[in-house]
C-alpha cells in the first residue's frame, strides 16, 4: 500500500514537473511566486517564520517584516519551480560576461578560475538564500570537479527522478546520511571541490549565536577543515536579482580560527560560518528561508 502511494504522488510530481517544464522558466517561476505569495500566508509554517523574523529584526516595524515575509514566499516559489529549467537558467558565456541571465563580477570569475586551476579540493559552503541550486550549476558547467551533499527525498520514486534531474547538470551527489561524512571526505581525497548548505538546524550540533539567538548549528564543515587542514574554505551564494537574473559570488578564502595546539577550532569554526551566512541574510533578508525551524 505504502509503496503504491509513492509512486502515485512520484507519478503527480513527474505530472507537476513537465507542466513547468511547458511554461517555460519565466512563466514557471512567476507561477511558483504567485502561488507561494497566495498559499503560504495561509500555512502554520508562515507563523514560525514570522517569529523568527521578530527575534531576528525586533526593530523592524510590523509592516516591514510581512513585506520580506511576502518577498521570502515569492522568493521560495520561484526558486521550486526553476527547478526543473536550471539548464535554461544558467546561461553563463565566458566569452560574453553577463550578457545573460547569470551576473558574475570579474573578481568573482578570477576566484573561481583559481580554485578551477590550482589542483586543490576545496571546501565551499552556501545557504538557503535566492536560488541555492544555482551554485553547484556552475561549478559543474564550467569545469570545477565538485561533489555536493544533498538531501534525499523520502519516496524513493520522487528521489530516483529527483536524482535523474540533477545528476547530468550538478556534479557527484553525495545523499545526507550517516555515510555522508566518509563519502565527503573520499571526495575531498580526491581533490573535489565538497559543497554544502550549511544553514539548517542540526540537533546534535554546537549551539552557536545566529541572528540574536543560539542556535543548533551543523558542525561539519569544520570538522572536514579540521581533518584535511589546509584545505581552502569558500562560501558561495546566488543573489536573485530583478527581471529573472542572479548574481554568483563566491567569497575569498575564509581564515577559519584555531584552537592552541594549531588545529581548526570546530566551535569557532562553525561560529564563523554562522556570522558570514548571517551577514548574507541580514543584506537580503527576503531572500532567506525563514520557514525553517532554526531555533527549536
Amino acid at each position: 500500500m505504502a509503496r503504491a502511494a509513492d509512486a502515485a504522488v512520484a507519478a503527480a510530481v513527474r505530472a507537476v514537473f513537465a507542466l513547468l517544464r511547458a511554461l517555460g522558466p519565466d512563466r514557471a517561476s512567476s507561477f511558483g511566486a504567485t502561488a507561494a505569495r497566495a498559499v503560504g500566508p495561509l500555512l502554520p509554517v508562515h507563523r514560525v517564520a514570522l517569529d523568527n523574523l521578530r527575534h531576528a529584526f525586533p526593530e523592524m516595524p510590523e509592516a516591514e517584516r510581512g513585506r520580506v515575509l511576502r518577498e521570502a514566499w515569492d522568493n521560495l516559489g520561484r526558486t521550486a519551480c526553476e527547478y526543473v529549467h536550471m539548464d535554461r537558467i544558467w546561461d553563463f558565456d565566458e566569452a560574453r560576461p553577463n550578457a545573460g541571465r547569470i551576473q558574475i563580477a570579474p573578481e568573482v570569475t578570477e576566484r573561481f578560475e583559481r580554485l578551477r586551476s590550482d589542483g586543490k579540493p576545496a571546501l565551499i559552503f552556501a545557504a538557503h538564500l535566492g536560488n541555492w541550486e544555482l551554485p553547484a550549476i556552475a561549478a559543474a558547467r564550467h569545469g570545477l570537479a565538485a561533489a555536493a551533499l544533498y538531501r534525499r527525498p523520502n519516496n524513493p520514486f520522487v528521489a530516483r527522478d529527483i536524482l535523474a534531474l540533477r545528476a547530468g547538470s550538478m556534479g557527484e551527489l553525495i545523499p545526507a546520511g550517516l555515510s555522508a561524512p566518509i563519502r565527503m571526505m573520499e571526495a575531498l581525497d580526491r581533490g573535489l571541490h565538497v559543497g554544502m548548505l550549511v544553514d539548517q538546524r542540526f540537533g546534535r550540533g554546537p549551539r552557536v549565536e545566529f541572528l540574536g539567538r543560539p542556535a543548533a548549528s551543523n558542525p561539519l564543515l569544520a570538522r572536514l577543515a579540521r581533518r584535511f587542514d589546509g584545505c581552502p574554505v569558500h562560501g558561495a551564494r546566488a543573489i536573485r536579482l530583478p527581471n529573472g537574473r542572479f548574481r554568483l559570488e563566491i567569497t575569498e578564502e575564509i581564515a577559519l580560527p584555531r584552537n592552541e595546539t594549531g588545529r581548526v577550532d570546530v566551535e569557532a569554526a562553525t561560529a564563523l560560518v554562522n556570522r558570514i551566512v548571517e551577514g548574507w541574510v541580514r543584506e537580503h533578508p527576503g531572500q532567506w528561508l525563514w520557514m525553517h525551524r532554526r531555533w527549536r
